[in-house]
């Protein structure tokens, strides 16, 4: 009898679950108030240890790569997304089978007990919202929302395990079976939820953006030390094979891995960036006023540290800002500091070391591609550093702070790479069967190869056990901060044929050729792609 209420408990607490998720999704879409399934899930990536959470992330990116279910980012996301609500639902079969253990005997008082637990709960919630910093919507509507779903929601749990038939009885019949019960509440909840998420949905919708015809890429306007080729010179480079991808990366394409299931969302208008510390002049500055600043634009190629060989955690774009070392001058940085350390919005932090913060190439940005920095990547605000994987680089920066010790950064402490420095890579994007041009018949292969600031001297491609062969690389590239795109005009073999290749840095040294995984300092290896022809 005992173990049928904690299961019956725990059902009927799972299938509760749902409208919840869906009225929290209104209130999100509605008032952008606190979505608990995302936000719980958040706060069990920043509490969990690194150990635990550093192979759950390589795990998902094997299982992304190795079945090509789509772009990394984007299904990583939507894993993640799954794997909250699955936790919440969970976590609601665990409510109700605890509420019912505690009312076994006593069913009477169910509601009242589920009333109380319910606002237990949401101070627990509410606990880990101040710990997320309450992003979304102000503290105090985002307590009175959570309050009243969770308590509403206790409330409910005990009404239905008051009316849950009891296995077996004594008396006459009850109108509905245990079965027939829980079928009536799991259709309701399943009925509530899907109305709810389809208003949500409608809500949000929106008319999409015409697909955007290819621009020529324009680099007018790139300044500073890492200004771009003029436009005649870019011109008379070679042209990529087919199938290679776009040497500047489209916003919405680019790659976006943080620590955050929703990126935050910022008012511009009310955002400030509070600068102290070791410095001399402390600084609040508004987004007008940093825009105001001298700015410097140059294109730069950035990459995850979790991309595996050959993977898609890599994108080139546009970035203008202001350099970072002139606002630390105007500040008065002072000879004690060792390094900046920088806080987000979402809680993510890292320390630029004072070398980083001196480099002519280091921007704080706020413009992508010509656009105002998208929320998915940092607005109002972010940093680049040259030479550094992404995860040393904060996005929706808010305070600085200058310091005299060594801290380490969020992900540092989980275990990756103090130094996260890009190890040199080489992708092979296409083999263009289809394009197979002269006399004897050559069929293009193209991809791109990177060395983080260090640039790429020499790119090889082997066809199965055959000698390495020097490609044609598209130089210069867009910046000295950029990959570079090269070329084969591989003499066509019918057959099935793999193809590898291989990248050498700006000073002749070779991209490693040993398979490491991309823990803790980024993947080495070579990448190659076998085709049938």
């Amino acid at each position: 009898m005992k173990r049928d209420s904690w299961l019956g408990g725990a059902l009927i607490g799972a299938l509760t679950a749902l409208p919840v998720i869906g009225l929290m999704l209104l209130g999100d879409r509605l008032a952008q108030l606190p979505f608990l399934p995302f936000d719980l899930f958040d706060w069990l990536a920043r509490v969990l240890p690194g150990w635990l959470i550093v192979p759950s992330i390589g795990l998902m990116v094997r299982v992304i790569t190795v079945l090509h279910v789509g772009p990394t980012a984007s299904s990583a996301k939507a894993a993640e997304h799954s794997l909250a609500i699955l936790i919440f639902i969970v976590g609601g079969g665990l409510f109700g089978a605890i509420l019912a253990g505690v009312t076994g005997q006593r069913p009477g008082t169910a509601a009242r007990t589920g009333t109380i637990e319910g606002f237990i709960l949401s101070a627990a919630a509410i606990a880990v919202e101040a710990s997320l910093g309450f992003s979304a919507a102000d503290a105090v509507n985002s307590s009175v929302w959570i309050v009243i779903v969770l308590t509403l929601w206790g409330w409910a749990l005990g009404r239905l395990l008051q009316a849950l038939p009891a296995p077996e009885s004594a008396g006459p019949a009850p109108r509905l079976s245990r079965r027939q019960f829980l079928t009536v509440v799991g259709g309701g909840a399943a009925a509530t939820t899907l109305g709810a998420l389809g208003l949500s949905n409608w809500l949000r919708r929106s008319p999409p953006p015409p697909p955007a015809a290819p621009q020529p890429i324009d680099t007018s306007g790139t300044t500073g030390a890492a200004a771009s080729p003029p436009q005649p010179t870019l011109a008379a480079r070679i042209t990529p094979a087919p199938g290679t991808r776009p040497e500047v990366t489209a916003n919405p394409d680019f790659y976006r891995i943080d620590i955050d299931s929703i990126p935050p969302q910022v008012d511009g208008a009310s955002w400030k960036l509070e600068l102290g510390g070791l410095v001399d002049h402390p600084m609040s500055l508004t987004l007008d006023q940093l825009r105001s600043r001298p700015a410097f634009t140059q294109f730069v190629t950035m990459q995850c540290i979790s991309n595996p060989v050959g993977g898609d955690l890599t994108g080139t774009s546009r970035w203008t800002g202001l350099r970072f070392k002139d606002l630390l001058a105007d500040a008065g940085l002072q000879a004690s500091a060792i390094g900046i350390a920088i806080r987000s919005v979402d809680g993510f932090y890292e320390t630029v070391s004072r070398a980083d913060a001196a480099d002519d190439r280091t921007l704080l940005v706020y413009e992508m591609n010509g656009e105002p920095l998208p929320p998915d990547h940092g607005f109002p605000l972010r940093i680049y550093i040259p030479d550094r994987y992404g995860m040393k680089q904060p996005k929706w920066i808010t305070h600085m702070e200058a310091v005299d010790q060594a801290q380490l950064g969020y992900w540092v402490e989980r275990g990756w790479s103090q130094e996260a420095r890009p190890e040199t890579v080489s992708v092979i994007d296409a083999v263009a069967l289809d394009a197979q041009s002269g006399t004897p018949a050559t069929a293009p292969v193209g991809g791109i190869a990177w060395a983080g600031a260090r640039g790429i001297s020499r790119v090889e491609v082997q066809v199965d056990d055959g000698p390495w062969t020097a490609v044609e690389l598209r130089v210069p590239p867009l910046s000295p901060l950029t990959w570079v795109e090269w070329r084969y005009d591989w003499p066509f073999q019918a057959g099935r044929h793999t193809f590898r290749v291989r990248a050498y840095d700006a000073k002749g040294e070779p991209q490693v050729a040993g398979v490491s995984d991309p823990f803790p300092s980024g993947a080495t290896g070579y990448h190659s792609l076998t085709v049938s022809a």
